[in-house]
């Protein structure tokens, strides 16, 4: 990243940036000869992928979520906030490509047919493959890529617009939660995959499509793309931490501990997002205070919960994890109710403030 952010308020429902709603429509799949591995019954499937829906589920999931996607097909089944229909995609030995594409090649959030094209490659050339992806339960689940959009603001971000097969409904559906601001979200690809604890890993040959709803690819909306870099330092592990920020992952187990419509400032020590100092319509700095400080693996400090429930509950969670603090505050008024006492105080990469939960309604008298 280049040009730096200057304060970033963060409501957590807002779903869409400027950029993403000044999207140009998603491309149709290219037409000519495909490759298919399957027999007649997996070709009219392929042949029903990225058609227009006339009806849609939406499942309204509580809580802030890490891949964006939904839990389950099933929306009469109740599944833990740590599944997911769809983790991961694999890139070599796509289930339905361009006659000749072998496999799909991730770089620096942009997917690639192997070999590519001799001339005039484009973002829309990967469009109507259908990779094979896998469920948080490993099973296996195909994906279909049905648009290509580069970012207005970096044309070397492409969001997606992919559809999976639903074998309940048996029919093409949008993986990704849809709420009111981002009825028909789309999906980042971010390299390697994350597990249900919200740990990530690196996988060459594997990547994440992080729908716009999830924290993976907030993170990356707000400035933290993993594939970046800034004054020669990655910014893979402030992404990484960021995930743990957006959800209030304190204990690193893949947990949230927030509400939709919380509001937080988010800022680092490499000044990719500063600390807000001016009131907006989003956020009032004098209204914030500190919360937590923040590392790859969860918080490193803690001052309280973002959503008001006791701090025992947190230490219950992760037994061990936390211990009282009784260091030195870190400055600007960031003082640490309890502290990691396994990392280091230098460790934390994010910080952010929030407004103190809401106060409980005083009983009424009957």
């Amino acid at each position: 990243m280049n040009a730096p952010f200057r304060t970033l308020p963060v409501c957590l429902f807002l779903l869409l940036s400027a950029q993403g709603q000044a999207a140009p429509p998603a491309a149709a799949p290219k037409p000519g000869p495909t490759r298919s591995v399957s027999g007649p019954t997996d070709a009219e499937r392929y042949a029903r992928r990225c058609q227009s829906q006339t009806a849609q589920r939406i499942a309204r999931p509580q809580g802030t979520m890490l891949w964006g996607t939904k839990r389950g097909w099933d929306p009469e089944k109740q599944t833990d906030e740590r599944t997911s229909v769809l983790v991961s995609v694999a890139l070599d030995a796509p289930r339905q490509a361009e006659d000749g594409v072998t496999a799909l090649r991730f770089d620096h959030g942009r997917l690639w047919p192997v070999p590519a094209p001799e001339a005039g490659a484009t973002a829309s050339d990967v469009v109507g493959t259908v990779l094979q992806g896998t469920a948080s339960d490993g099973k296996p689940v195909e994906v279909a890529i049905c648009g290509a959009e580069p970012a207005a603001d970096d044309a070397s971000r492409v969001f997606y617009r992919i559809e999976a097969w639903n074998p309940v409904a048996r029919e093409w559906e949008n993986p990704c939660v849809a709420l009111d601001r981002s009825p028909a979200p789309r999906a980042l690809a971010v390299g390697g995959v994350w597990d249900a604890s919200g740990a990530h890993a690196e996988a060459a040959d594997r990547v994440t499509f992080a729908c716009e709803n999830g924290a993976i690819s907030k993170c990356i909306l707000w400035g933290y793309a993993p594939w970046a870099s800034r004054d020669g330092k990655s910014l893979s592990g402030l992404h990484q931490a960021c995930t743990r920020l957006a959800r209030a992952d304190y204990c690193g187990n893949g947990r949230s501990h927030t509400r939709q419509d919380t509001t937080i400032d988010i800022y680092d020590r490499l000044g990719v997002l500063e600390r807000a100092t001016e009131v907006t319509r989003e956020w009032d700095p004098a209204k914030g205070s500190f919360e937590a400080a923040w590392a790859p693996d969860g918080a490193t400090c803690l001052s309280r919960t973002r959503d008001g429930r006791a701090l025992d509950i947190i230490l219950q969670e992760c037994p061990g994890r936390f211990q009282a603090d009784t260091g030195d505050a870190l400055g600007e008024g960031e003082v640490c109710t309890v502290r990691r006492g396994d990392v280091k105080p230098g460790a934390a990469l994010l910080r952010n403030l929030s407004y103190g939960p809401p106060k409980a309604e005083p009983a009424r008298v009957q």
